[in-house]
């Protein structure tokens, strides 16, 4: 029987060109083995394995790249590159994003969650390979504002609303003056910078309300717009934080 080879030895044989560059094409996604794309070099394949360069294969670097998610309620997202492995296919991609990005393994390795939301909520996510996102997301997250759409029961205290702008206290400390407003019945629409872990919650239950839900719906000038829950895209090259 023939020995398998590594994938990369194949390629560049096929392409003429070196090793190094072999890797480069593979992980770059642009090579397929009896029609299906292979993104890791050392695969082992045989002789008679078709392997394709496709025409339109580039050296061109693999650019950093920003991922959306729409993060389901009841999912726990504290394990940041298991919940994104899982998360992040090419399956719940969204159908509407228009960033025209290949979806890639590499896509998956070396992501920072910049926004974490606890378990009970849901709304946007943030996940990053491109250090200068998550230096504005993590580093001056003090200047992003978030906004989030907050079920709540309850009945309201006397000028709870006001309260819930300002003059409230959190771990013994005075808030800032953040923007809440009714969006009907029984949802307030908070909007606020540098909130912490279990802050909304607390601030629900200082006006006599109860949080029963709460999602994210921005976070700086990125909207969560129409990304489906479970869905997930690319950030756009012109969006900014």
């Amino acid at each position: 029987m023939p020995e398998s080879i590594r994938l990369a030895k194949r390629v560049a044989e096929l392409a003429s060109c070196s090793r190094r560059e072999a890797d480069q094409y593979i992980e770059g996604g642009w090579v397929k083995v009896d029609g299906q794309v292979t993104e890791e070099p050392g695969f082992r394949v045989l002789p008679q394995h078709a392997i394709e360069l496709m025409p339109d294969a580039t050296l061109e670097p693999i650019e950093p790249i920003t991922i959306l998610l729409h993060k389901p309620a009841g999912h726990d997202a504290s394990a940041s590159t298991q919940f994104a492995e899982q998360r992040i296919t090419a399956d719940t991609r969204a159908a509407t994003d228009g960033s025209c990005i290949r979806f890639l393994k590499r896509h998956l390795a070396n992501l920072t969650m910049t926004d974490a939301l606890d378990a009970s909520a849901s709304g946007l996510m943030v996940f990053t390979q491109d250090w200068r996102v998550a230096r504005k997301l993590i580093d001056d997250a003090a200047k992003i504002e978030h906004e989030y759409i907050v079920e709540v029961t309850g009945d309201l205290v006397p000028d709870g609303l006001a309260l819930l702008n300002h003059g409230l206290s959190f771990n013994g400390k005075p808030l800032p003056p953040i923007k809440v407003s009714w969006q009907n019945e029984t949802h307030l629409r908070f909007a606020l910078k540098g909130g912490q872990p279990g802050q909304i919650a607390h601030m629900c239950k200082m006006v006599g309300l109860k949080r029963v839900g709460m999602k994210r719906m921005r976070i700086g000038r990125v909207p969560m717009a129409g990304l489906q829950v479970g869905q997930w895209r690319y950030l756009l090259g012109y969006e900014r934080f």
